[in-house]
């Protein structure tokens, strides 16, 4: 046997522990790879993230010393009025339900529902026949009954002849006498009667006892109406004038009153529920004598001539009523108001274009201004619009609503009208 051949077993185990050595080294290689790729990704997104976080704070800053838009106004010197406001409801001066004085047939309707009327215009007629007939009666009655009372007074004057002659007794003339005093009471009943037919005939023709706006017919021509219907024919209210009863509340009271032992006049106005359109103008009519204890208001009645007719019967209206008028005061507008915990304040843009927080006193408000009684003088800008993100010292940029991003509209005020430079 050569010697290669003796060696051989030998050999074989070697060469198996050979290759599991380097299989075993190369998977190590292969771990420590991807160690290293994970390791130099993590790294990559650190350096990432502290240059984001970099960024932000650079931009945080500059966000911050950037001046941010506003819109500013000027506060003004003018004269506010002080008005008092309160719902109302319309109540007519005078409401009349139509009813027959008389039971018949109803012949005619002679109006048109919701038609204005005047007082006396021809409204209905009730079948007229039935007192015709009665006037009739009562005529013929009383032609009788002066027949009579004449033949007895021919009578009487004879007695009263023939008692001269002493042809006839006492008790006869004083008989006859009697007897003319019947029919002339007798007669007298007859024209009562009389008149009464004809007043049942004139209330067959139903008229507008007032002027106004009758409403829905309540009874259809033809029907048979009674002189005791509760319901009646229709409703009339007169609608001029026309009053507005409306409250207000009890601290009022006083300054109201003052006004009206002075003899002034005071102006009421009425206007529709969404307060934009006014609908009639009045005076103060009356105040009542009791406060309403459940709401603490009193309530006032104003008076309206209501030429137009544009207030109806029971109508809610929407009232102002001017008591004073301020003159001379410092107006801003109403968007300026700020509220938080210091109270009532507004941001007044300075010279320096940065922002004071000033504490104010408010008066009276109308329409999109407030008066301002204390902490503010006229000329001054304070901000209406972007003051959610201001504090004390914050700079700002004054420019118009659609800069601002609001669709509201505005303008620059003259302190901006010169150039600024672009940041």
């Amino acid at each position: 046997m050569s010697p290669t051949h003796e060696n051989e077993p030998t050999q074989q185990p070697r060469i198996k522990r050979t290759h599991m050595f380097s299989k075993i080294l190369r998977s190590r290689w292969i771990w420590l790879l991807i160690v290293v790729c994970i390791a130099a990704a993590g790294y990559k997104i650190f350096l990432m993230q502290t240059a984001n976080l970099t960024a932000a704070r650079a931009k945080t800053q500059n966000d911050a010393q950037r001046p941010l838009p506003v819109v500013a106004m000027e506060a003004r010197k003018a004269n506010m009025d002080v008005n008092l406001r309160g719902l109302g409801t319309v109540i007519p001066v005078n409401t009349v339900t139509v009813r027959s004085q008389v039971s018949g047939q109803l012949l005619r309707v002679h109006f048109e529902e919701g038609q204005i009327v005047e007082a006396g215009r021809l409204l209905a007629e009730i079948d007229p026949r039935p007192f015709e007939v009665q006037l009739m009666q009562a005529e013929g009655q009383l032609a009788r009954d002066e027949a009579l009372l004449k033949n007895a007074e021919s009578d009487l004057v004879r007695y009263k002849l023939l008692l001269s002659q002493d042809s006839i007794a006492d008790q006869q003339v004083t008989t006859q006498e009697s007897l003319v005093q019947q029919y002339k009471g007798a007669v007298i009943t007859d024209r009562g009667q009389i008149a009464n037919a004809k007043l049942q005939l004139t209330y067959s023709r139903v008229v507008a006892p007032i002027s106004g706006r009758i409403g829905l017919r309540l009874v259809d021509q033809g029907n048979m109406i009674q002189s005791n219907d509760v319901n009646g024919m229709a409703i009339i209210t007169q609608l001029q004038p026309v009053t507005v009863v409306f409250a207000v509340p009890q601290d009022n009271l006083p300054a109201i009153m003052k006004r009206l032992r002075t003899g002034e006049v005071l102006p009421v106005s009425a206007y529709s529920q969404d307060g934009k359109a006014i609908l009639a103008k009045g005076t103060l009519l009356a105040v009542d004598n009791q406060i309403d204890t459940t709401t603490g208001t009193v309530k006032l009645k104003a008076k309206f001539d209501n030429k137009n007719n544009e207030l109806f019967a029971n109508q809610f209206v929407n009232v102002i009523m001017k008591v004073d008028i301020l003159s001379g005061v410092t107006v801003m507008p109403t968007a300026a108001i700020q509220r938080g915990s210091i109270g009532t304040f507004a941001y007044v843009v300075k010279e320096d274009k940065s922002v004071n927080v000033r504490p104010l006193q408010l008066g009276p408000t109308e329409s999109e201004n407030v008066a301002v009684l204390s902490g503010l003088t006229p000329g001054e800008l304070v901000v209406v619009i972007g003051g959610d993100k201001l504090r004390e010292g914050t700079r700002v940029e004054i420019v118009t609503n659609g800069a601002a991003g609001t669709p509201a509209q505005g303008k620059k005020t003259p302190r901006d009208s010169t150039p600024k430079n672009k940041h």
